[in-house]
């Protein structure tokens, strides 16, 4: 009688990001993966502990990923900015895993290679080191939060961006001016959140960097 197959850790990681690429990280389930490779869920349990656990390796390989396009040129703010953009394309290719790497983190060897880039670009920038830690963290949390909400306008489909940017333009266009004078000032102007991406995150990034700077004694 044949056995089951034995699948490895990366044929099955594999897998689950074919299926991200189809569904979002909450209707994704260690069932669904099992019976996309053929086999029990409970083989899949002798790699990953759970769900999460499993989300996790595969965000931080979208972190490795981003790191292998990545090179530490420039001063501190240009390492830091080309870091950050490598990051916003590699989960612009697999934006149902943004949510994951914000919510759960990784502790992988992805995530240890991107800490490592941004402390050592921080100490570079002449920050001391008691104050590292903490801008760090603020800015992990800037750009993942970033990243998250981008890849939440890039998932959905050009029919359902078409209809919320027709209900925009009628929502702004036709904003009463007496109870909206500002919104009815600049209606033709302001322009709806999937506009521009990449420009904004580049100068939310870099207006941090310059708050950064602005400290370093």
């Amino acid at each position: 009688m044949t056995g089951r197959r034995r699948w490895s850790t990366d044929e099955i990681l594999d897998t689950a990001e074919d299926l991200l690429r189809t569904s979002d990280a909450e209707s994704f389930s260690v069932r669904k993966l099992a019976a996309a490779l053929g086999t029990d869920p409970s083989s899949l349990y002798r790699h990953f502990r759970n769900k999460t656990e499993l989300l996790r390796a595969v965000a931080d390989r979208i972190l490795l990923a981003a790191m292998e396009g990545y090179r530490p040129d420039g001063t501190w703010k240009q390492r830091i900015t080309a870091l950050a953009l490598c990051l916003r394309e590699a989960f612009g290719e697999q934006p149902q895993l943004a949510t994951v790497w914000g919510r759960y983190a990784s502790g992988g060897t992805g995530s240890r290679l991107v800490m490592e880039e941004l402390l050592q670009a921080l100490r570079a920038a002449g920050v001391p080191d008691e104050q590292i830690p903490v801008l760090y963290h603020r800015l992990v949390v800037l750009i993942a939060a970033l990243i998250a909400a981008e890849a939440g306008v890039s998932s959905i489909t050009a029919e359902e961006y078409e209809q919320g940017l027709e209900q925009f333009r009628v929502a702004v266009l036709g904003a009463d001016p007496e109870r909206f004078p500002a919104l009815a000032f600049f209606a033709r102007e302001v322009r709806p959140l999937g506009a521009d991406r990449r420009a904004a995150f580049e100068e939310i990034v870099d207006g941090y960097l310059a708050q950064i700077e602005a400290q370093i004694p």
